[in-house]
């Protein structure tokens, strides 16, 4: 299987399975003396391990985050911090519960990768998916915890504003709410509502989607590339290759489509600091290269596909049957998603800064 590194400078290669012993990644291209311990790392993975509330999949993984490579204690502060060379991660898996797949293992699962895995490689890994599991994004929430600490001055956050049909009130938006709740949420109200909404749906045995926000601020004017290197594509296709990622808009997005021209303008004035803009329907983008405005983007998390509904399936040998999916699921995966939205901004936000800077310095 190929594919499974993105990024040019700033280049992060993930690898293992769900229910294999470990899972890891390998960052290449981070800049060296930069400040770097496992507790740095350890902050941002602790806020997207599973089984924190009885909202999330309750496997118990401690996520322990190790380095094996690239870190050095500088020979005059004794600091630990990068080499310059490539930075090994490596999490064991503690909890996983084959048995609970082995009754579905000649079953595609609806909703599921299991069918495509099968069509394109001949065999797939039925214990929790393998590779498509929602598992690996832990080592890019890993990553992301280092490609914040390149990015000079600028702050990377994210945020549950929509859960199937129920969207928060940006009037009520507080950041320090995202932290209070085990939603991610701004909106307190809101949260408040969300908790016995996905209570109804966990107990009924089904899911539901959302929408997350992910918000850079701080991002000067000038990264981004015409046409091929497009900040605002490679954060789309970063966001899409999120799990269960079925959408993903910048700034306004599809609610642009109802703008006219002169509500869409994002008017410009000159203010102490420079240019300034009067309003950000961009989404901190224009023509694929930053404005210096927030860079706003958005993702739409499908329902977890494991539910106890049977639904109707066939198995590899062609046969139409039906399966009821068992074991320890998120009713809501985008909750989980709003970290790992965080960490795939920050990783190509951190690639786009190198790429920058190597091509007209600063």
């Amino acid at each position: 299987m190929s594919h499974n590194t993105f990024g040019h400078l700033f280049r992060v290669t993930t690898f293992g399975e769900s229910h294999g012993p470990a899972i890891g990644c390998v960052v290449d291209g981070c800049p060296p003396q930069i400040p770097l311990t496992a507790e740095d790392i350890q902050h941002d993975l602790d806020r997207r391990r599973p089984g924190q509330s009885r909202f999330t999949t309750q496997r118990q993984e401690p996520d322990a985050v190790k380095i094996l490579s690239g870190v050095l204690a500088h020979p005059e502060t004794g600091a630990q911090v990068t080499t310059g060379t490539p930075i090994g991660l490596l999490i064991e898996n503690t909890d996983q519960r084959s048995k609970d797949y082995s009754d579905i293992k000649d079953k595609f699962r609806p909703g599921h990768a299991d069918y495509t895995y099968d069509a394109k490689y001949g065999l797939r890994d039925y214990r929790g998916g393998g590779r498509s599991s929602a598992r690996e994004t832990a080592m890019r929430v890993a990553a992301g915890a280092i490609a914040r600490k390149i990015l000079p001055g600028i702050t990377v956050r994210g945020a549950l504003v929509q859960m199937g049909p129920h969207r928060i009130d940006r009037g009520k938006w507080n950041w320090d709410e995202v932290s209070k709740n085990p939603f991610f949420c701004p909106d307190k109200d809101k949260a408040a509502f969300f908790e016995n909404y996905l209570d109804g749906i966990r107990k009924s045995g089904s899911s539901i989607g959302a929408v997350i926000e992910v918000v850079a601020e701080g991002v000067p004017a000038g990264w981004g590339a015409p046409i091929y290197g497009k900040l605002d594509a490679d954060l789309a296709a970063a966001m899409m290759s999120i799990n269960a990622v079925k959408g993903v808009e910048i700034g306004d997005g599809f609610a642009a489509a109802e703008l006219s021209g002169e509500e869409n303008a994002d008017e410009m004035r000159m203010g102490n600091q420079g240019v300034t803009f009067l309003s950000n329907h961009a989404g901190g983008i224009l023509g694929g290269i930053s404005t210096g405005q927030p860079v706003v983007v958005r993702f739409a998390v499908k329902p977890t596909s494991s539910i106890l509904s049977p639904r109707r399936t066939v198995d590899r040998k062609g046969g139409e049957t039906e399966i009821l999916t068992k074991g320890r699921h998120d009713p809501c995966v985008g909750i989980r998603a709003v970290p790992v939205g965080e960490a795939m901004m920050a990783c190509v936000l951190a690639d786009h800064f190198l790429r920058h800077r190597a091509q007209v310095g600063g």
